[in-house]
């Protein structure tokens, strides 16, 4: 295939799935001899930067645009972005986190990589079909990367968005990387433990983990990892409390490398509402590592396949996810490359390349 010239345009490279994603992505598409470029809008970086991708923040997000921020404004940093992409000449543009902006440029072959499922993250009507509204002003008629199948399906039939196309592309994972980084030494705790690495915030439901757990009555020690707003790491905090788990759950942090904890958990557990596709999920099945996972919109399905299907629970089944737990605290489910051969690298990057 003929090299091409590919930009990255992203809000900043902090914290975050979609920044992990994009720039794991950027690079193997350069390591595969194409011309690659990352766009920020602001420099603010915390995630480990892969050695020889080029990354040039243009600076358009300040202090000025956020408290100011209106079409105008929009469009006067999507011109920024324009005389960027000029003077580098991409055959393929792609947006992501930042497409309030992007949707203002019109290049021929820019694409809008929608990482979760809108329609699963308002509770409200009225906030939801705001949502729906937004999504569908930003890409009728554009060019849309789905991370997942189920992405694409909600977009279309329960959003209503008439795009150009949408394209459904799995983010792409190589094994060794994350087996290296889960070598690395760390402080983890001694004996079996289960581990739950998600943001510490709403939509993740610690609050429904934490009840499950208590209710599967197992012993095995329960880890969260990350971080999150203050009043909502004080509210899980509350409940571990009031459900008498303070010797049996931990609140460990944020971690830059999370790997070795994975890596050493008896399985992870995501009991999210709504997902677009987990990354957590994935890294962990590379890592041998067993899931658990509510069965959200729109990822988890296509990921929970074959024998992994049967720790697949439905979203409000605290129940079921109860029983979940003890069932593989009892006999851990055996984890190998055909669980998760679909999002390799060599499976995923090709067709990145024919975009």
């Amino acid at each position: 295939m003929a090299h091409k010239r590919f930009a990255f345009v992203i809000e900043d490279l902090y914290g975050g799935g979609a920044q992990k994603s994009l720039l794991y992505t950027a690079d193997q598409l350069r390591q595969r001899g194409h011309a690659v470029i990352v766009f920020t809008l602001r420099e603010l970086i915390e995630h480990r930067l892969p050695e020889g991708l080029e990354i040039v923040d243009l600076g358009v997000v300040t202090r000025f645009t956020k408290a100011t921020t209106t079409t105008l404004t929009e469009k006067w940093q999507a011109g920024r972005i324009a005389r960027a992409l000029e003077a580098w000449r991409p055959d393929v543009v792609i947006s992501c986190s930042c497409d309030k902006i992007t949707r203002h440029l019109r290049h021929p072959n820019l694409y809008f990589w929608v990482k979760s499922d809108v329609s699963a993250k308002f509770d409200d009507p009225a906030k939801r079909e705001r949502a729906f509204a937004k999504v569908r002003r930003f890409y009728r008629g554009r060019q849309v990367i789905a991370v997942s199948h189920g992405v694409k399906e909600n977009l279309e039939k329960v959003v209503g968005l008439q795009a150009e196309r949408i394209l459904p592309i799995y983010n792409p994972y190589e094994r060794e990387p994350f087996v290296e980084l889960a070598r690395e030494p760390d402080a983890l705790p001694k004996g079996d433990y289960f581990l739950c690495l998600a943001a510490l915030e709403p939509r993740k439901r610690h609050d429904r983990l934490l009840r499950a757990y208590a209710e599967s009555g197992v012993v095995t020690p329960l880890i969260l990892l990350g971080k999150g707003k203050p009043e909502h790491e004080a509210a899980i905090r509350r409940q571990i409390h009031e459900l008498g788990l303070e010797h049996r759950v931990t609140l460990a942090g944020y971690h830059a490398n999370p790997y070795p904890w994975i890596a050493g958990a008896k399985a992870v557990i995501l009991t999210s509402d709504a997902e677009g596709l987990p990354r957590v999920l994935i890294e962990a099945l590379m890592l041998h590592v067993p899931v658990i996972s509510t069965d959200c919109p729109s990822g988890p399905r296509e990921i929970l396949t074959g024998e992994l299907a049967r720790f697949l629970v439905p979203q409000n089944d605290e129940g079921g996810l109860a029983q979940a737990i003890a069932r593989m605290d009892q006999a851990p489910l055996e984890v190998d490359a055909r669980y998760y051969r679909q999002f390799l690298t060599e499976t995923v990057i090709p067709q990145f390349e024919a975009l």
